[in-house]
């Protein structure tokens, strides 16, 4: 008797998406899922180019920082070219730089460095207290309390399958257009087993780390990323990888936005265990207009 089909989850996706092809040295492929959208998601070409500097760096040498521009949009429908460049190689550090190509054009560049494990100073700033996630309205009841009359574009987004749950501490922004405070506490989860080495751990944290980041710069304008009127996108991207990160519990994402102005809104992140440890920090400023149309 054959055994019933299993079907790959969210998890296992991208897992499989960040797991690229070398097709020469120095150069990787990488693929979209095919989940509908008309671009690439941010944080997807963010992790692929990790990935691909990654491979060309020595075991014992893991990422610190990395820094991106997002210059075109990505096509999901055709595979993304990652060309690394081994800028140095030090006894300590290591530096790469990632170029992202698609129809002959540039989409994406990243520089990361990496280091070697080393002892030192150690201290961090406070987690914010917060609501733990077990209290909070999970997606499938979040789901069937407002997805009904939410625009399309929300349906959407909240209704895929998706590899990360996602828990605001607070819905008010889906409940109004008042102007809010710019800022947000988000609790994340990985849905399924991450590998536990510390590569890829990485490479998921970056995934992760696009994930709701310019929504906190809109709060104070009384609108969203859903609102159908806006143009938004990623401009660049900027990380620190403090700690090794433990996806077997939640983490929380604190936000703010400290300026938005001449159409961009600039965002600050920090990612910390469950336990409260520091473990990334985050930088983004992004694109954020009214249609010409809606003006």
């Amino acid at each position: 008797m054959s055994r019933p089909t299993v079907s790959p989850t969210p998890m296992d996706d991208l897992l499989a998406t960040l797991d690229l092809e070398k097709i020469e040295e120095n150069i990787y492929r990488g693929t979209s899922p095919k989940d509908g959208w008309q671009r690439v998601f941010g944080g997807q070409v963010v992790a692929q180019a990790l990935v691909a500097a990654q491979r060309t760096v020595e075991d014992d040498r893991f990422v610190h920082s990395l820094h991106a521009y997002f210059v075109r949009p990505g096509d999901p429908s055709v595979p993304i070219l990652y060309e690394v460049e081994r800028i140095r190689d030090g006894s300590s550090f290591a530096t790469r730089q990632v170029l992202a190509i698609q129809h002959g054009k540039a989409i994406f560049t990243l520089s990361a460095s990496f280091q070697v494990d080393e002892g030192g100073y150690d201290h961090q700033i406070l987690m914010p207290e917060v609501t733990d996630p077990e209290k909070l309205m999970g997606e499938r009841e979040f789901k069937a309390a407002f997805l009904e009359q939410a625009p399309e574009a929300v349906r959407r987004y909240w209704m895929r399958e998706r590899p990360i749950e996602v828990r605001p501490t607070s819905l008010l922004h889906y409940l109004t257009r008042d102007k809010l405070e710019p800022r947000q506490d988000v609790w994340v989860r990985a849905l399924g087993p991450v590998p536990a080495d510390r590569q890829t751990q990485a490479a998921v944290l970056a995934y992760i780390s696009d994930m709701t980041l310019l929504d906190a710069s809109l709060y104070p304008h009384g609108t969203s990323i859903f609102d159908p009127s806006l143009q938004a996108a990623s401009l660049d991207h900027a990380m620190w990888f403090h700690r090794p990160v433990d996806f077997s519990d939640w983490l929380l994402y604190s936000q703010d936005s400290p300026s938005a102005c001449g159409a961009r809104g600039m965002t600050r992140g920090t990612l910390y265990s469950r336990s409260g440890h520091l473990i990334a920090s985050v930088a983004q400023e992004g694109l954020i207009r009214k249609k010409a149309n809606d003006r």
